[in-house]
């Protein structure tokens, strides 16, 4: 049997749990995930996992935060005042915001504080900082 490499396409089913055994994603009911290893299309950790497995192997990986979605960075953090808004922005905890860097490239926020002339951003990702544990199974590779 075949082990899966760099430039190979894979299909995996997963479940990804934070350190308390919280689930925060799954494919269970889904498709499996598809990507290319070395492609860049998963986080790193993730990625090296499935590196070297077999179809039918399954494997549980602890995945530290630098090779997941990296560590927090305070300096994503901003404060910006509500008249950068749009009119009639009713600003909520918790939503998430799009907008462009000077290159064209999204950037997403999320609403984490509300003052009556500020809102404050992070615009980290939602599980930056956090390490990561993954079941993997991997059913295909192409």
């Amino acid at each position: 049997m075949a082990a899966a490499h760099q430039g190979d396409t894979v299909k995996v089913n997963y479940t990804g749990r934070f350190s308390d055994g919280e689930v925060f994603d799954s494919s269970e009911g889904r498709d499996p995930l598809e990507f290319t290893l070395g492609a860049g299309q998963v986080i790193p950790g993730f990625e090296q996992a499935v590196e070297g497995m077999q179809v039918g192997d399954t494997r549980t990986v602890n995945i530290h935060a630098t090779d997941a979605y990296g560590l927090r960075r305070e300096e994503l953090v901003l404060v910006v005042g509500r008249g950068q808004m749009p009119q009639n922005f009713d600003p909520e905890i918790g939503m998430r915001l799009q907008s462009q860097n000077p290159e064209g490239r999204p950037i997403f926020a999320t609403i984490t504080a509300i003052e009556e002339t500020t809102l404050t951003l992070d615009a980290n990702h939602p599980l930056a900082g956090r390490d990561l544990a993954f079941d993997i199974e991997l059913v295909e590779i192409s």
